[in-house]
């Protein structure tokens, strides 16, 4: 595909000192000016200040000017108009399309960028039913005692009043491929060979639900969870658990902003568009193959009518 990878975020927060402090205990680094970054990707999360809590802006890697020119056309033909590096209409042969949601305000910026190779890390070794693969030694997992520091960035959920008009942005703009739907309210969409880099969500307001990273296994995601909520057990959302769109192990936290944050391992790769055919997904397995019910604050955050209203403060 033409796009090829999720490069960063930009997360508004009414709260950025508080919000930064939690992303830094989160395993992310910081880099200066508001950015953070991840073991293998480099810088990916920048937080600046914001009225409520939302998605400023997302980049996204493209292999060439002619992907950029291709997104341009699509974009117009959605009456969505974009703009080159220089802030005027984009212009064939440029290196960056800039281009605005209109539901959400999401601006969505698309760069002629290296693509991204992640060096491959060591499979954990697991016994079995009568498969000792490793004797005479604990689990690596349990030996373990640095701190847990995700590896890259794989996406963000966010909510919009327009679901199919975001959807569309996209998808029919950008140029996002579609992995799942969840009936007429979710849409799983990805721009590398993750199964989602992207996932719209139908809501009466327009927010940030997560940001989702990558942990090199579920040792990881238990033992970066765990250190977060020591001391801390507000910051429990959901988790332990497997979902079924993406198949990917997960728990959820949440940060002082009322973002959720999301470690997880084991994400679907599609990497030929043929062996893949999309679902529509239906009740609980929209969400999860197995683990504790999500809680209805997961599904419906609880500062959403204070963000319909405008009177959103940090979540406390």
């Amino acid at each position: 595909m033409a796009l090829h990878r999720l490069i960063s975020l930009t997360m508004g927060v009414p709260n950025v000192s508080e919000t930064a402090a939690y992303y830094t205990d989160f395993g992310l680094a910081p880099d200066g000016d508001g950015w953070f970054t991840t073991q293998d990707a480099g810088r990916q999360l920048r937080i600046v200040h914001a009225p409520t809590r939302r998605l400023v802006d997302i980049r996204i890697g493209a292999d060439s000017p002619d992907d950029l020119a291709s997104a341009a056309s699509r974009l117009a033909r959605l009456d969505v108009p974009a703009a080159g590096a220089g802030g005027g209409a984009y212009e064939e042969g440029g290196t960056r399309l800039v281009a605005y949601d209109r539901a959400t305000g999401i601006r969505a910026v698309v760069d002629v960028a290296p693509r991204f190779v992640q060096e491959p890390r060591p499979a954990p070794v697991y016994n079995g039913p009568g498969r000792s693969e490793r004797t005479g030694s604990r689990a690596p997992g349990v030996l373990r005692t640095t701190p847990v520091r995700p590896r890259k960035l794989g996406h963000a959920v966010v909510g919009t009043t327009d679901f199919d008009g975001t959807t569309a942005f996209f998808r029919d703009g950008l140029g996002f491929r579609v992995s799942d739907y969840v009936a007429d309210h979710g849409a799983f969409l990805r721009c590398s060979t993750d199964h989602h880099n992207v996932l719209v969500m139908k809501a009466p307001v327009t927010f940030l639900h997560h940001t989702s990273w990558q942990v090199d296994d579920i040792d990881e995601v238990g033992r970066g969870a765990s250190a977060m909520l020591e001391g801390h057990p507000e910051r429990h959302v959901w988790g332990l658990g497997r979902h079924h769109a993406g198949s990917n192990f997960f728990w959820y936290l949440k940060d002082p902003a009322g973002n959720f944050s999301e470690y997880y391992s084991d994400m679907d790769c599609i990497v030929d568009e043929q062996l893949w055919s999309p679902e529509v997904l239906e009740g609980a397995k929209g969400l999860f193959n197995w683990g504790p019910p999500p809680p209805p604050s997961f599904l419906a955050p609880e500062d959403l009518a204070e963000i319909m209203t405008g009177n959103h403060s940090a979540a406390r």
